[in-house]
């Protein structure tokens, strides 16, 4: 018990970013061992009680039974994480503490999927369109969003982007003047690795294809700090972001580079790298939050090309 009072406090040292219960509880859920995960958060909050960190640890139980294809339970361990982060906070102060976000996105985020697994995907729909209406001056907006989008938003109107800021010289023009014209949108983040890799495939695809009509479009957003996590206003975030655009994705060339909340919030970017792409019509053909290869990302552009 001595032991695993330490880990519960490790947060407390500063050695690391995740407290103790939940990186315990995550990763039983991620690599299958649901029973040790269950019985370490049933000694936590038998010690300890059920405090944010808890209600964050517990959603890791829900996506665990989400991974493991255990959709029934999935979707009560979900419901009982939703309700009990709802008994604590209200709508305004969901993001008074991050592990009530967390827990509450991802609750929302399994009961969706879980719902769509088992034949239920208009509930699904309807469910996670609900939950992003309620939830959209929070931060779990887009993670809501996203899951919404990945059930519905392939084959429908490619929702506008906001382009009165944009973060280069080239002026950001709407999505409704590129009519005529594929678009491939690449959201990135400038604190992401993994976008960084995605420009080499990103450049490659807008090389091969720009010819025969593709036109790449690359929105980002602020996030309200810089390097290292560092607090930063706006003017200071935005130079930053331009440096690390001239450093990391030049490869690109002269692309339209958006900056909006909004248009991630719209697209579900809470993942990054975020790829999308809108065929002549508008009209969205894949919607794809994480990274892709040039081969996966060739092979969705290529049917949509004039040849």
């Amino acid at each position: 018990m001595r032991r695993l009072l330490l880990l519960f406090c490790v947060l407390g040292t500063g050695l690391m970013a995740e407290p103790a219960i939940v990186l315990q509880v995550r990763v039983g859920a991620q690599t299958g061992d649901l029973a040790r995960a269950k019985q370490t958060l049933a000694a936590y909050k038998k010690t300890v009680g059920q405090t944010p960190e808890y209600l964050e640890a517990f959603s890791w139980i829900a996506r665990g039974e989400l991974r493991a294809k255990q959709y029934e339970q999935a979707e009560t361990t979900a419901a009982e994480v939703r309700k009990l982060v709802l008994a604590r906070v209200g709508k305004g102060r969901l993001d008074s503490n991050p592990s009530y976000a967390t827990a509450l996105g991802a609750s929302i985020e399994v009961q969706g999927l879980a719902a769509a697994a088992t034949g239920r995907r208009d509930q699904a729909v309807a469910f996670l369109r609900d939950e992003a209406s309620r939830w959209k001056s929070t931060s779990i907006w887009a993670r809501v969003q996203k899951n919404f989008n990945l059930l519905s938003l392939e084959g429908k109107p490619a929702p506008p982007l906001v382009t009165s800021t944009p973060l280069t010289s080239r002026k950001a023009e709407p999505l409704s003047s590129k009519l005529g014209h594929p678009v491939l949108l690449f959201f990135w983040a400038h604190w992401c690795a993994d976008c960084k890799n995605e420009v080499a495939v990103v450049a490659r695809a807008a090389k091969a294809y720009q010819s025969r009509g593709l036109e790449v479009v690359a929105p980002t957003q602020h996030y309200g700090y810089v390097e290292g996590g560092e607090d930063a206003p706006r003017p200071v975030e935005t130079a930053y972001m331009k440096t690390i655009y001239k450093q990391f994705y030049a490869p690109l060339g002269d692309v339209e580079v958006p900056v909006s909340e909004e248009s991630f919030g719209q697209y579900g970017v809470s993942t990054t790298p975020t790829l999308v792409l809108v065929d002549a019509k508008g009209t969205v053909r894949l919607y794809n939050p994480g990274a892709m290869t040039y081969e996966q990302l060739a092979a969705k552009i290529e049917p949509l090309l004039t040849r």
